[in-house]
């Protein structure tokens, strides 16, 4: 990632070059959503050790095997933004061949969208299978729980698609691919990143440790 920054903001004169704004404001940005998923996790965990049985009884619902599986797709799909991230350093928009080590902004971020997708649509299905065992969000404290924690980050999983659908189009339309639409890929994937290891720490929490 610092690499990637450092790209954008050489300054060829030699003289020591601001940092990337757009990048600042995202950090900036990501500090805070930091602080609200720390709040989620407190009132996660302060349910949990007020009712202990009603935890034991409802993660007996959960499928930790489904969630590992899923937690893995979205792993790979950081993996594949930040080849994303390294075509757009090197203003590469669209592949120059067959071979993957010459895909471009636009096929590795369409791989990325097609693996969050796959997320949220296994979410969706557990979501379901939890509703026909009675488990609400208005049900009791745990299910209020599971699905502020889980359905507020799966909100950020479909902005993080959403914003990789952005950077395709401008890849597609730019007249030319430059420092601005890399920026722009790159923030992108900051995002994704972080949308990434939050879900790995509710995973851990959620399915791992209960």
């Amino acid at each position: 990632m610092t690499t990637s920054t450092q790209t954008l903001s050489h300054n060829p004169t030699g003289f020591p070059s601001r940092p990337n704004l757009a990048a600042v404001g995202t950090m900036v940005w990501l500090s805070s959503e930091v602080m609200f998923f720390g709040g989620l996790f407190a009132m996660y965990f302060t349910l949990r050790s007020t009712s202990p049985t009603l935890w034991e009884e409802n993660t007996a619902l959960l499928d930790p095997v489904l969630a590992t599986i899923n937690t893995v797709i979205l792993v790979i799909s950081s993996f594949t933004a930040q080849w994303g991230v390294k075509a757009a350093v090197q203003l590469r928009p669209r592949r120059t061949s067959n071979k993957l080590k010459d895909w471009g902004v636009v096929e590795w971020f369409i791989v990325s969208f097609i693996l969050g997708s796959i997320f949220l649509s296994v979410q969706s299905y557990e979501y379901a299978v939890l509703v026909s065992h009675g488990v609400t969000v208005a049900s009791h404290a745990y299910g209020s729980a599971f699905y502020l924690t889980t359905g507020f980050h799966a909100l950020h999983v479909l902005g993080g698609l959403i914003a990789f659908l952005f950077v395709i189009g401008r890849a597609y339309l730019a007249k030319r691919f430059g420092n601005h639409e890399s920026t722009i890929a790159i923030v992108v994937s900051y995002y994704w990143h972080f949308v990434d290891v939050v879900w790995v720490a509710l995973w851990f929490i959620i399915y791992v440790i209960q």
